[in-house]
């Protein structure tokens, strides 16, 4: 509920609709749209909501109201009601979320009395199940008490109360809920590393897999904390844990992670065959040589490129024929990050029916762009031509630029496919005539022309006069 729904909540609470029927009480956007929409309406339909007068006696006014008037009060525009709604909020529990508001409020007496209230209506229990709107709310100006309350109940919170926090979409309770456990050691090694290997938020990750390690060497830590650490699909804890090998004796099992799908594993698991005296880049050497390598992991060819030298390019080269297109794809990515591009071997793969190959060799073949036959890849960008055959080679000739860059990028605007008609639509649009557009007059005009539906008339006169075509 946000908006124009906060208003309307409101209007039904001044109705003395009830509260739990007309908002989600569980959700922080909700309340916090109910406190913004009831100034809304008494400013724009003072009418809609109750109003107390100046000489009113506010107290006795106020005792009387329901749950729904009462969190009406708690709203109001003015601070005086405010202060005497806290008054009056211990009577509703359920209202310790506008409590929670008003203890970041501009007034300072509705301050004060909002974070003595808080203080004494929070407990534990509440506060778990406040904790993500305390934490919302502590990210406004004013808002860092409720926060500091959160953190005093929750560090006397079991860890059974708070594991509840542990699952929360909330990131930011996830990790509020876990540096307290950490803190507070309520974790064992392994139910750190279950963490760590769970949960995506890579602060949470970071957090649970330092206190995991640091348990490292006691007594069943290794068997405790590396496995799951090891199994996680997340490559920051993978990493922590191939780190760990070392530490706890293993370091030959890390040469399986030489082949792992993530570099920054990969680096991992070489630094520790390194440090138990092994060679990764003779092991690679030996995985890209072997005779039957039908089988051959991908992760081994960019492996290598990883740590290998140039030389080892000859052993990169005969896997652009590979029978598996990954294969295939990481020799050129391969070749690139070794500084040996061959222009000549790599062009034949911007045909490959692989499309991560395409990509591959555009990307590979982009330094060299300006030196690549135009037309061979102006045919590449014909219709008949598979989706990824056309965009690796517009990739080469948009970076060109010139003549041909606009020919192709004209070319391609009745593409059928709709995302490839946009790129073209942009390389045309800020196209700018170069050196080579002299003697070619006619033919910038008439793809001018055929793009004019891209331009005002103003620019489009000016783009011809800027190609030399204006009058």
């Amino acid at each position: 509920m946000l908006g124009d729904d906060g208003a309307a909540a409101a209007i039904r609470l001044a109705g003395d609709a009830p509260l739990h029927s007309t908002l989600d009480v569980a959700d922080p956007d909700d309340w916090l749209a109910l406190d913004a929409g009831v100034r809304k309406v008494a400013w724009y339909r003072p009418t809609s909501l109750p109003e107390w007068e100046d000489s009113a006696p506010l107290p006795a006014d106020l005792s009387r109201l329901g749950e729904s008037r009462l969190a009406l009060a708690l709203c109001h525009r003015d601070g005086r009601v405010r202060h005497e709604a806290l008054r009056q909020s211990a009577r509703y529990p359920g209202l310790l979320p506008l409590v929670v508001i008003r203890c970041a409020d501009w007034a300072g007496p509705v301050r004060e009395l909002a974070r003595q209230v808080l203080n004494e209506g929070l407990d534990v229990d509440s506060a778990v199940g406040l904790a993500s709107f305390i934490l919302r709310v502590g990210r406004r100006d004013r808002g860092a008490f409720g926060v500091e309350v959160l953190d005093r109940f929750l560090r006397q919170a079991s860890p059974a109360q708070l594991a509840a926090l542990f699952g929360d979409p909330d990131r930011i309770v996830r990790r509020f809920a876990y540096r307290l456990a950490v803190e507070g050691r309520l974790l064992g090694p392994a139910e750190l590393a279950h963490a760590a290997a769970r949960d995506a938020d890579t602060v949470v990750q970071d957090l649970c897999v330092t206190a995991a390690l640091a348990t490292l060497g006691h007594e069943g830590t290794f068997e405790e904390v590396l496995p799951a650490l090891l199994a996680a699909r997340n490559p920051r804890t993978r990493s922590a844990g191939v780190t760990g090998l070392r530490k706890a004796g293993w370091s030959k099992q890390a040469e399986s992670f030489l082949i792992d799908r993530s570099a920054l594993v990969r680096a991992c698991a070489r630094y520790v065959v390194r440090q138990h005296g092994g060679d990764p880049a003779a092991w690679y050497r030996d995985q890209c040589s072997a005779p039957d390598n039908l089988a051959l992991p991908p992760a081994a060819v960019i492996g290598l490129a990883e740590c290998g030298n140039r030389a080892d390019a000859e052993l990169l080269r005969p896997l652009l024929a590979h029978q598996a297109a990954v294969v295939r794809a990481r020799a050129v990515a391969g070749l690139r990050a070794l500084d040996c591009v061959d222009d000549e071997r790599l062009l034949p793969l911007l045909d490959d029916p692989a499309a991560a190959v395409v990509r591959e060799t555009a990307v590979a073949l982009l330094p060299s762009a300006k030196d690549l036959p135009a037309d061979w890849l102006l045919q590449r960008t014909e219709p008949e031509r598979p989706r990824h055959v056309r965009v690796g080679a517009f990739r080469l000739l948009d970076v060109r630029g010139g003549i041909v860059a606009l020919r192709a990028a004209v070319g391609l605007l009745d593409d059928p496919d709709a995302k490839l008609r946009t790129w073209a639509g942009q390389s045309v649009q800020r196209w700018h005539p170069s050196a080579d557009v002299r003697g070619r007059e006619a033919e910038v005009e008439q793809l001018l022309d055929r793009s004019r539906h891209l331009f005002s008339d103003y620019v489009l006169r000016r783009r011809k006069w800027a190609a030399g075509v204006g009058s």
